[in-house]
């Protein structure tokens, strides 16, 4: 009996350890000005479910056409058919809610993790979009375990990135080589807007 149990208990970390691990860098804690900390916080603290506002029907049609068309094109990645609905009704809204094209954020996400939700890189980040535990230290309530919530996840990255873009004053192959911790560099901007190709 206890020799099945280790047997079996082997066998996972075993698989753990030969699971893909997420591609994320390294991303860097940085000095931040109060009101950048302030705008950052007030942007990840506010736990609204993600609830699409339109102002007339053709912005409702547009969206539902979008949901359709990622929708169709993700099945492969995310099999389950709610869970892929929310997940992008959810990269919709909070890429929306940070003013960037919600295709970007899903170029991002392919390449940061693969769509694992809990996707965990050698650096330590996590998620979707691979937030670094130290975001929740500096802008949220500590909880690390959070970062593993959907909407949790995808909310501190797309606020994350946001910030990134303002900070390198809408240059967003930088903005983008800051959120992998490799600024200046050219591979990890690069995948990711040819990622986006594919999302457009």
């Amino acid at each position: 009996m206890w020799l099945s149990r280790w047997l079996m208990a082997a066998v996972l970390v075993l698989l753990a350890l030969l699971a893909p691990l997420a591609l994320a860098g390294n991303q860097k804690e940085e000095a931040l000005a109060d009101s950048v900390r302030l705008a950052l916080s007030n942007a990840i603290k506010d736990a609204t479910p993600p609830t699409p506002a339109f102002r007339n029907p053709s912005d409702r049609a547009r969206y539902q056409n979008w949901l359709e068309t990622m929708s169709y094109r993700l099945q492969r990645k995310l099999p389950d058919d709610q869970t892929r609905s929310e997940f992008l009704a959810t990269v919709w809204y909070e890429a929306r809610r940070a003013g960037l094209d919600p295709g970007m954020v899903l170029g991002l996400i392919q390449v940061e993790s693969a769509y694992r939700k809990y996707a965990v890189s050698l650096a330590g980040a996590r998620g979707y979009m691979q937030v670094m535990p130290f975001w929740t230290n500096v802008i949220g309530d500590r909880n690390r375990r959070a970062l593993f919530d959907m909407q949790t996840n995808l909310r501190y990255g797309c606020a994350i990135l946001r910030m990134y873009i303002d900070m390198e004053a809408g240059n967003l192959f930088l903005a983008l080589g800051r959120y992998n911790g490799s600024r200046g560099k050219p591979d990890y901007p690069n995948a990711v807007l040819a990622a986006w190709n594919h999302w457009k």
